[in-house]
């Protein structure tokens, strides 16, 4: 029988191995998925999520305030080709790299711990940003932010489906990860302000913006200390009394919001308890046991990566290159294609938890590759102006958000439990690395060229590879929606128990 939303201790039995640890049963993922939407709900979205707005600001600044730094005065002796080619690839490097290390120790020690720490490595590098007196002085705090924001990647992703109930994961999944973009657009305006010289001097300026992203996210580590543990971790890794103690008291208090007593949970599952689990038995999970699955998600990453390095990372010098718009005036119109971007996912994540996942996953990365041929086409005839192919990058980001989005979304709900921010951090990291490290390098030299095929080129691989991404998905992706993470992908210790 399925225990009753006040259940206590879960039963308990003696267990070979890990220390001592036991066989648990327990209804919390049943009873989490249960929950209505809630102030605590609220809580979870603003703690983790709003991290993302500071990325998108941060890094956004930074590609707009690059004709700047090159600039003699700004007191930083560093080329635009530098901040958007080098620069941008060690800060991918780095989030690779924080993913790998901060994935591992996230399923080790915890979902909180490491979201707080990572936070803290984000904010120090950004703060030392804004001190960069030399090349190098910058690119190792590229490096180093990166390295930050890319351990945020695993540990919030997974922290926040296993918190999140089923028939919401999908779209606060993808509305999360879309609200990069509002940061997108205050880096865009920020930029406009930083760079006027009649505010603040040529040196002073841009400093400035890194230092209003440490204040803001100074305030969000406030907020994410009241985020608890995942009880889906918890009750894995030998601490079940804290999970059912968790779930009980927000189940008190949703019921006294609501004014009405919960439902029953839906069933239970029995699981082996167990402190760490090993690289090479996440890897066998993931390759071995879920081969196709790992092919979406490899397929997914890359295919967004690059169609986002197409067209972001030369986008600046896109405009004054071809369009002689003023270095000072290109944050209005990536403002534009960041609210666009941002609202892909707004308008469309519901339809990710409703017409399903397989249909709306490949559709968002099948029609934006389209529309960027047809984007290409037309610039390379000649027929856009600035405010035109603004126009079209922005229909194209609309949906290429939510597909974007929806790479998170797949590798954090379609893995076991106990490789969930491992699968993160590895799928993030290879399919980054391949889009992020390559494409800043391969798009600053195209784009920056002055030549119209060139840069037609680039807008052609990254619509190439999404399109890819997309019929993979139309073979491949799982039927995830309102569906509990345990039946995607069974815990390993419970299907080790069943066979």
């Amino acid at each position: 029988m399925p225990q009753s939303s006040d259940a206590s201790n879960p039963s308990q039995e003696a267990a070979p191995g890990d220390s001592g640890l036991g066989t648990i049963t327990t209804a919390v993922p049943a009873r989490l998925d249960r929950l209505p939407w809630s102030r605590w709900h609220w809580m979870i979205v603003v703690g983790l999520g709003t991290v993302w707005i500071l990325d998108g600001l941060e890094v956004t600044t930074v590609g707009n305030i690059a004709s700047r730094l090159s600039e003699e005065g700004s007191g930083l002796a560093i080329t635009s080709a530098q901040v958007t080619g080098i620069g941008a690839a060690l800060y991918v490097a780095g989030a690779c790299s924080g993913a790998l290390f901060f994935g591992w120790l996230t399923d080790r020690f915890g979902r909180r711990k490491l979201f707080m720490v990572t936070l803290g490595v984000y904010l120090g590098a950004t703060a030392m940003t804004a001190l960069s007196f030399a090349p190098w002085w910058f690119f190792l705090f590229r490096f180093l932010t990166g390295f930050g924001i890319g351990g945020e990647y695993a540990a919030i992703n997974s922290a926040i489906d296993e918190l999140i109930p089923s028939k919401y994961r999908g779209r606060v999944d993808l509305i999360i990860n879309g609200s990069y973009w509002l940061g997108a657009v205050g880096g865009a305006l920020l930029s406009i302000l930083a760079l006027n010289t009649d505010i603040f001097p040529k040196d002073v300026g841009w400093r400035l913006t890194f230092a209003l992203g440490v204040v803001l996210g100074l305030v969000i580590l406030l907020v994410r200390r009241h985020v608890p543990e995942s009880p889906r971790w918890q009750f894995i890794h030998g601490h079940g009394d804290e999970a059912e103690r968790l779930v009980a008291g927000v189940e008190k208090d949703v019921e006294v919001e609501k004014h009405e007593k919960l439902p029953p949970p839906a069933g239970e599952i029995t699981i082996h308890e167990r402190k760490s689990i090993g690289f090479g038995l996440i890897a066998k999970t993931v390759f071995a046991n879920y081969p196709k699955r790992a092919v979406l998600g490899l397929s997914l990453f890359i295919g967004q990566a690059f169609l986002y390095n197409a067209i972001t990372f030369g986008f600046g010098a896109i405009l004054t290159t071809f369009y002689d718009v003023g270095t000072g005036s290109t944050g209005y119109y990536f403002a534009v294609i960041a609210a666009g971007n941002f609202l892909g996912p707004l308008v469309l994540g519901k339809l990710f938890d409703t017409i399903g996942r397989r249909i709306m996953i490949a559709g968002t990365y099948i029609l934006p590759g389209l529309l960027l041929f047809c984007t290409a086409w037309l610039f390379n005839r000649g027929s856009l102006n600035a405010t035109t192919l603004t126009a079209c990058w922005c229909v194209v980001l609309f949906f290429a958000s939510a597909g974007g989005s929806s790479a998170y979304l797949t590798v954090s709900e379609v893995f076991p439990m106990e490789t969930r921010a491992m699968a993160i951090a590895f799928f993030y990291a290879i399919g980054t690395a391949a889009g992020g490290i390559s494409g800043p390098l391969v798009f600053a030299d195209l784009t920056e060229s002055g030549v119209v095929g060139d840069t037609a080129l680039a807008f052609c691989i990254g619509a190439g590879l999404m399109c890819a991404a997309g019929l993979v998905a139309a073979f491949l992706a799982v039927a995830a929606e309102r569906r509990g993470l345990e039946d995607i992908a069974a815990p390993l210790s419970q299907t080790e128990r069943a066979t």
